[in-house]
């Protein structure tokens, strides 16, 4: 494993000649419905920096979505990978099963909310934890209806399509999509008529009543939420909803899912989100930060509701791979040795103060209506001069300012105005604040 020099550096274009060449290939090999942010092609990684064909060093203020926390080459991921790549690379285990896949159920156990018995069931991806998870809720409570949120996102599958909130790109012209999903309304602060200090009260009301009243409780299987709103754009629900929310579901026999995926495995300064309000969720669904950028991901629950689904009902032939299940330990590792949820509120400090400071002084300062998250998953709202009008154009252009500065930032946001921060929780505090002055010489460029 190869030490890359943690600074920035661009001595071409971004994107530059080798990146521009390998993209003439790529055009011509890829389907075009698979984007990319940023068109610059990676030749190593690791720390707080994407090094490029090219020789340029990017900061990486997006950990590949929320997922390469640890870094990209951490050194316990890249060890035990290793390792076990070396012993074999696949069996099934549904056919002959290894110690790896049993020892992340345990980890999980131990790490997810609450101190009731848990199970896990290992899968690839976000959105097939969650269609576990949904197949799992309706195994146990013989019910079919599935509650999801305004500005919520899922995944990209039949069923997760159906349960995202935002049409463009994710639902476009793939429907029909699977039935018994229904939309709720979710306390977005920022938003909320009549003030963020009455969103969480209001919204919970007005969720619990349209169940009431259009779906009936008795039919739900599960209401699924994520604690932090990934895609919709960094959305923490006002204090109060997610509570009065998993109450309900608990009155109800409703499964309570959290959708961990992008907010889980310290991102938040906390092992999981949920943990802020003190919600100790029925079902988890995890990925993303998991596995230190191997495809892993998990639905862990109460042992209960997990042992619902019959013998033979969960699995998929690569779900749990040992080379997988050896760089989620070794992420986890990595996790408890650095203390990186500490690392994470760590960054949250830092980024919420240079950004509210921008807020105050840049002259177009107004143009950024919210600085939310937590933990490391920060975002800034755009807004038009003077108004809370979403503006997406601000967002696109200053993602490309930074871009081609060489710090490599992601938008995100039903309105696709928001403009999201997810650093590796391993990155130095000098590269965060150098990423921080180009955003800042960024804006006065805007």
């Amino acid at each position: 494993m190869t030490a890359i020099p943690q600074e920035r550096r661009v001595v071409t274009a971004i994107p530059g000649p080798k990146s521009v060449e390998l993209q003439a290939r790529r055009l011509a090999a890829v389907a075009a419905g698979v984007g990319s942010t940023l068109p610059v092609f990676t030749a190593r990684a690791g720390g707080g920096i994407i090094e490029d064909v090219d020789g340029n060093r990017l900061i990486d203020l997006g950990s590949g979505i929320a997922v390469t926390s640890v870094g990209a080459s951490a050194e316990a991921v890249v060890r035990r990978a290793s390792a076990q790549l070396a012993d074999f690379t696949h069996t099934c285990f549904m056919v002959t099963p290894y110690e790896g896949y049993v020892e992340v159920c345990e980890q999980l156990a131990e790490l997810t909310p609450g101190d009731h018995a848990k199970k896990s069931a290992l899968f690839n991806s976000g959105a097939e934890a969650v269609e576990n998870a949904v197949k799992i809720a309706r195994a146990y409570t013989k019910r079919t209806a599935v509650v999801v949120f305004d500005h919520g996102y899922h995944g990209r599958t039949n069923l997760t399509m159906g349960m995202t909130a935002k049409n463009m790109p994710y639902k476009q012209g793939f429907g029909p999509f699977a039935p018994e999903v229904y939309r709720v309304p979710v306390a977005y602060g920022y938003r909320w008529p009549t003030g963020a200090e009455n969103a969480g009260a209001e919204a919970s009301a007005q969720a619990i009543d349209l169940i009431n009243k259009q779906i009936g409780a008795e039919n739900v299987a599960a209401i699924v939420i994520e604690p932090v709103l990934g895609e919709g754009g960094f959305i923490e629900p006002a204090k109060g909803f997610l509570p009065a929310v998993a109450q309900f579901a608990k009155d109800h026999g409703i499964v309570f899912v959290a959708d961990e995926i992008q907010s889980g495995f310290c991102r938040t300064g906390q092992w999981f989100a949920c943990e802020d309000e003190g919600i100790v969720p029925d079902l988890i669904t995890t990925a993303k930060g998991i596995a230190g950028g191997l495809p892993l991901s998990a639905v862990t629950g109460r042992a209960e509701i997990m042992d619902a689904a019959h013998a033979g009902g969960l699995g998929g032939t690569y779900g749990g791979n040992p080379v997988a299940c050896a760089g989620a330990l070794g992420a986890i590792e990595t996790m408890r040795e650095l203390d990186l949820n500490g690392k994470a509120k760590r960054i949250e400090s830092v980024m919420k103060g240079r950004l509210a400071e921008m807020q105050a002084k840049l002259p177009n300062g107004d143009i950024i209506g919210d600085i939310r998250g937590r933990g490391a998953m920060i975002a800034i709202e755009l807004v038009r001069s003077g108004t809370t009008e979403p503006d997406p154009q601000a967002a696109a252009a200053l993602a490309k300012a930074c871009h081609a500065e060489g710090v490599l930032v992601l938008t995100c946001g039903t309105y696709g105005n928001v403009l999201r921060f997810l650093p590796p929780l391993v990155i130095g505090e000098d590269l965060l604040n150098e990423a921080l002055d180009v955003i800042e010489q960024a804006f006065a460029t805007v």
